[in-house]
């Protein structure tokens, strides 16, 4: 079960998931969506062990005037970390790369990316504790398009149950630094655990409020699913 759930474990992965925000402040009744599509590839590169994780969303904006509501492909990320340890602490960090593949201006930025990424996972014999630190800033792009500076953190809590059952908080917190604004959620979920033939299969569910925000257009609510495939080498 900790092996499902941890982030740094060397296995082949492909992620199937889902992120439906409910409601956003400052915009009544408007929704969207975002489903992700996340593969991860273990490799060694000069004997070093390293993790590649590459997600590519398929975004529903917002259905507000004069556009509308739609739906499109939007910009590729990429990350590749070193794995290490220091003592119990799995550590993983790398550089980040995100690429302007969305197919409308609505489903992306318009803008390339770099950053770095930083993991740190604790597995217990209860479940697992750790974070998700990733920073990113526009280097090249449309020059109409804003400038990029993101800060994201994702704490996460995973307590198991027996018979492969688990709680999980996974909620990312997300600061826009050059606009100022940013928003804080907390998730409750469950999720299950189970082996099927050669692939180990994982589905949770995880509703998230935001509970501290600054700036309106932010999530307000949303609802975090997938269903998480790791494959034996």
């Amino acid at each position: 079960m900790n092996a499902a759930n941890n982030p740094l474990q060397p296995a082949l992965g492909l992620n199937l998931q889902n992120i439906y925000v409910d409601s956003y402040y400052g915009l009544d009744d408007a929704d969207s969506n975002s489903a992700l599509v996340r593969g991860i590839l273990p490799h060694k590169l000069f004997g070093v062990p390293q993790l590649l994780r590459a997600t590519l969303p398929i975004v529903t904006t917002t259905d507000l005037p004069p556009l509308g509501q739609k739906t499109d492909v939007g910009d590729l990320n990429l990350f590749d970390i070193l794995l290490t340890r220091r003592g119990q602490v799995e550590l993983g960090l790398g550089p980040q790369l995100t690429a302007p593949t969305a197919g409308r201006d609505e489903t992306g930025t318009g803008k390339w990316q770099a950053g770095l990424a930083a993991l740190a996972v604790s597995p217990k014999h209860w479940g697992l504790i750790g974070g998700l630190v990733t920073w990113q800033h526009s280097f090249a792009g449309d020059s109409d398009r804003r400038t990029q500076n993101n800060l994201q953190a994702q704490p996460f809590l995973i307590v198991n149950l027996p018979k492969g059952w688990y709680l999980r908080s996974t909620a990312t917190w997300t600061w826009d630094l050059h606009e100022g604004s940013h928003y804080i959620p907390i998730g409750a979920g469950a999720g299950k655990v189970w082996k099927a033939t050669a692939a180990t299969w994982n589905f949770f569910v995880e509703p998230q409020w935001t509970v501290a925000h600054q700036g309106d257009a932010m999530p307000k609510f949303q609802i975090y699913a997938g269903l998480n495939l790791q494959f034996p080498l």
